[in-house]
């Protein structure tokens, strides 16, 4: 049996304390067109969300399956969700091409985050990504690990 050896690399995280004992991590990011973005890392968001207000990093996309990106949250329920695809994201290394994202409304989100720091979230990273890429977060550390290459096909 033949191993597939992959590179890994380690990124670091920031971990953002919005209330007492309520941290958040944050991972920074290259768009296509070289700007910074800022990521929330969410382990517990099944697909990759961004902001639709950042209109100039995605292109719509019509979904064949418009059910397989409805996002809901905690306390509303469904939320309005469209398909986007972003071109180009690299967090350090690894670069990510045509990644498709749920695109919501953060604004909501932004506000909450101007409070405690002078970041704008551009979106979530969700566990599409984290496990194609075979990431580990470590809180010691705070950093994140990836494969440079996609681990899921």
């Amino acid at each position: 049996m033949k191993k597939l050896f992959r590179k890994t690399i380690e990124l670091p995280l920031e971990i953002v304390e919005l209330e007492e004992h309520n941290f958040h991590l944050m991972l920074k990011s290259r768009l296509w067109n070289g700007d910074q973005a800022w990521w929330i890392v969410d382990t517990g968001a099944s697909k990759t969300v961004f902001d639709c207000n950042q209109e100039q990093y995605f292109s719509l996309v019509q979904s064949t399956s418009r059910q397989k990106y409805q996002s809901a949250g905690i306390n509303e329920g469904m939320v309005d969700t469209k398909v986007g695809n972003i071109a180009k994201i690299q967090f350090g290394q690894v670069k990510i091409r045509n990644l498709k994202v749920a695109l919501i409304d953060l604004k909501h989100v932004n506000e909450i985050y101007q409070r405690y720091h002078n970041k704008q979230v551009a979106g979530l990273l969700g566990s599409d990504v984290l496990a194609n890429y075979g990431c580990q977060i470590d809180y010691l550390a705070k950093s994140i690990r990836f494969q440079t290459k996609p681990i899921l096909r």
